[in-house]
């Protein structure tokens, strides 16, 4: 186990895990179809995306809570 210092990165890694994962699935079924080696097209474009994913996560979650206390505190 993690220490909970460590809280937020857990969970900008987990997040952007499982949201890149989902939506690159979607995203290469969308554009090709349910071809022969949609394994590799989707794992190749995961990996691509999650590249993306977790600096992104890492960078935009502290805007994204403030934005959200200021809305429900609102």
């Amino acid at each position: 186990m993690f220490n909970p210092k460590y809280r937020n990165v857990v969970f900008a890694f987990l997040m952007a895990l499982l949201m890149s994962g989902f939506m690159s699935f979607v995203i290469s079924l969308f554009n090709v179809g349910m071809v022969d080696n949609i394994i590799t097209i989707w794992l190749k474009a995961w990996v691509f995306a999650f590249s993306i994913a977790f600096p992104t996560v890492i960078l935009v979650a502290p805007l994204v809570h403030k934005l959200t206390d200021k809305i429900i505190r609102a």
